[in-house]
């Protein structure tokens, strides 16, 4: 039966429990600013009857109550909800970064702007058109290498802007890659801690929310999925590989990559595998720097590669008003310094590489003539080598539009002399150099008898480039030229001999003596129109083309980024909104749950007043 004083320990165990919901209550408000906290909560349960249903119950008309008990003090928290806002955040700071950095982009192309390459290039034109018509003109030659040096400049300019945001983002890999490395530590601690926590029976309620927390951060950088299955184990995966499990995480390392940009990649620390992330900010930078930054300057090498490599063709075959010819318009350095194309690729001292960037066959071609021949051409491509069959009936023409159309990494086309040309253009794999042909081969006679471009057919009279002197296996009247050591588009100037005597500027094809004739505009007006002719490698036929497309590119990427940004955005705020109703702290709901507590408070206070004169009455004055 129970005593007479239970009535104090009823009395004192509200008043604990009253106390404990005023303090939580209190707790909830001093953090009602800070980030990541869930608002708490008491969770309170009647104590232990005096007599439990068993035999040696005594006769009593009921259970007798004991009061309240604090059973715990739990977090308010949908954990599917909060699994949700982990897996779609890194969606909402990848297009984030992606939008951020395409502004970037489309300020570095100025276009129509008066100092855009694509207006320079206009009036680099136009100064040629004017000297076909004026061919004897000095001030016509001068205004061409005064249009030049600012077409240049512009070039470098674009080239440099590009490689410097290529170099920001380098900066915000290594950084992102730090922060990664810190929030997985310090995760793998906070497990440690709240595992030890609830061992004692505690509801860690403040670390959990700390540890909640750093991983939306986490989730912010790259894309992650969380797995609790295991209360005392909380894991992290990255793309299906472990990143934290329990107290322990894996880390990224940086590692150079050998391509001659000095850019870092991002590899695992215990296994150095190249990581790989699809969403977050990581994933968006690597994919700016590695894909969308190469690309454009890609883009912009192949642009400059053709333009000096047309050009140049016709001047140096063309001469000028003082009878100079032979002479390159532009000039480009560093160039393989080998005739032959030879280089040390490696850096062990021996040259080991032919860098040969277009092959010119020495027979003249009819595109209209069918070939009457048949094989197979085999290229170097994106994914391995590329062939292309060609058949007897095929025109000189179909077998040229077979090679641009495959996804070979050589193109091809007549020259003004209608001779074959092979040229190679960007390479997908940024382990393959750009602008090098890697492999020729024909089973038949098309490149080798037909064009004169190689000395025979089959695999052993094959070109390939990774060995010194592979321009052996080619004919000896075919002429080809070396490839860029690193970006030509950073390292165009106009050729000094020519700004030395603008004289030797030329507008004329020589004669039989070998001379300019007085009035011979021919070989300006053949430069000047390239502008509109089909002459560029690659997906774009003309430098129009080229221009359009680049600018339309980068603007519909950037508009993409926008208006993904902008619908993830939607999406976090209506996810961040329903977690603020379920965990986020009310202040005016919080101070009418202390009014009440308090109340409670009183009453029990005023019930132990009660009880306490109730056994003073039976202790002092019974009796009496």
């Amino acid at each position: 039966m129970s005593n007479s004083f239970s009535g104090i320990e009823i009395g004192k165990r509200s008043l604990l429990a009253q106390s404990q919901s005023i303090t939580t209550a209190g707790h909830n408000i001093s953090n009602a600013d800070t980030e990541g906290y869930s608002r708490q909560r008491v969770n309170v349960t009647t104590f232990n009857p005096i007599y439990r249903p068993d035999l040696s119950r005594a006769e009593t008309p009921g259970q007798i109550g004991q009061g309240v008990s604090v059973e715990s003090i739990e977090r308010v928290r949908d954990e599917l909800l909060e699994k949700r806002i982990v897996a779609q955040s890194n969606q909402e700071s990848y297009w984030k970064t992606r939008e951020n950095y395409y502004v970037m982009i489309e300020g570095v192309y100025n276009e129509p702007a008066d100092i855009s390459i694509r207006t320079n290039m206009d009036k680099f034109w136009q100064s040629w058109q004017e000297l076909s018509l004026y061919p004897e003109s000095k001030a016509a030659r001068q205004a061409i290498i005064s249009r030049g040096e600012s077409l240049v400049n512009s070039i470098h300019q674009r080239n440099n802007a590009l490689v410097g945001i290529g170099n920001i983002l380098n900066g915000d890999i290594e950084a992102t890659v730090e922060q990664v490395n810190s929030y997985s530590k310090q995760i793998s601690e906070l497990n440690i801690e709240i595992v030890k926590s609830k061992a004692m029976g505690d509801n860690p309620n403040d670390l959990l929310d700390r540890r909640d927390l750093l991983t939306e951060k986490l989730s912010n950088l790259i894309n992650i999925t969380t797995d609790n299955r295991d209360s005392d184990e909380f894991m992290i995966h990255v793309d299906g590989k472990i990143l934290v499990q329990g107290g322990k995480y894996r880390s990224f390392d940086l590692e150079t990559v050998t391509d001659g940009t000095g850019y870092s990649k991002v590899v695992w620390s215990d296994t150095k595998e190249d990581a790989s992330f699809s969403g977050g900010s990581l994933g968006a930078l690597i994919g700016l720097r590695d894909e969308d930054l190469r690309n454009e300057l890609q883009s912009l090498n192949t642009m400059t590669m053709n333009f000096v490599d047309l050009v140049n063709d016709v001047h140096r075959n063309a001469v000028g008003a003082n009878n100079t010819t032979g002479l390159d318009f532009f000039v480009e350095q560093p160039y393989v310094t080998n005739a032959l194309g030879n280089y040390d690729r490696n850096g062990d001292g021996v040259e080991d590489t032919s860098m040969i960037f277009s092959m010119t066959g020495s027979n003249e071609l009819n595109p209209q003539d069918q070939v009457g021949i048949e094989g197979v051409i085999t290229l170097s491509g994106k994914n391995g080598n590329v062939e292309i069959p060609y058949f007897p009936t095929d025109t000189v023409e179909t077998v040229i539009n077979r090679i641009n159309d495959s996804t070979s990494e050589v193109k091809a086309y007549l020259d003004r002399n209608n001779e074959l040309v092979l040229k190679s253009t960007t390479s997908e794999d940024s382990s393959n150099p750009d602008f090098v042909i890697r492999y020729v081969e024909d089973s038949g006679h098309f490149l080798a008898g037909y064009a004169g471009i190689l000395n025979g057919s089959g695999e052993e009279n094959a070109y390939t480039f990774d060995v010194a002197n592979a321009v052996e296996n080619l004919t000896r009247n075919t002429q080809f030229s070396v490839a860029p050591v690193l970006n030509p588009s950073g390292y165009l100037a106009i050729n000094p001999a020519l700004q030395l005597d603008v004289m030797s500027v030329a507008a004329s094809y020589p004669d039989v003596a070998g001379f300019a004739e007085s009035g011979d505009g021919r070989a300006a007006n053949d430069i000047a129109s390239l502008r509109n002719s089909s002459v560029m490698i690659g997906e774009n036929k003309t430098f129009d083309d080229y221009f359009a497309e680049s600018v339309t590119n980068v603007a519909l990427k950037g508009e993409q980024a926008q208006l993904n940004y902008e619908s993830q955005i939607a999406i976090m705020s209506d996810l961040r909104a329903m977690r603020d109703s379920i965990s986020g702290v009310n202040i005016d709901e919080e101070l009418a749950d202390i009014i009440k507590f308090q109340h409670g408070y009183n009453a029990a206070a005023k019930f132990i007043t009660v009880v306490d004169e109730l056994l003073d009455t039976v202790i002092n004055r019974l009796g009496v």
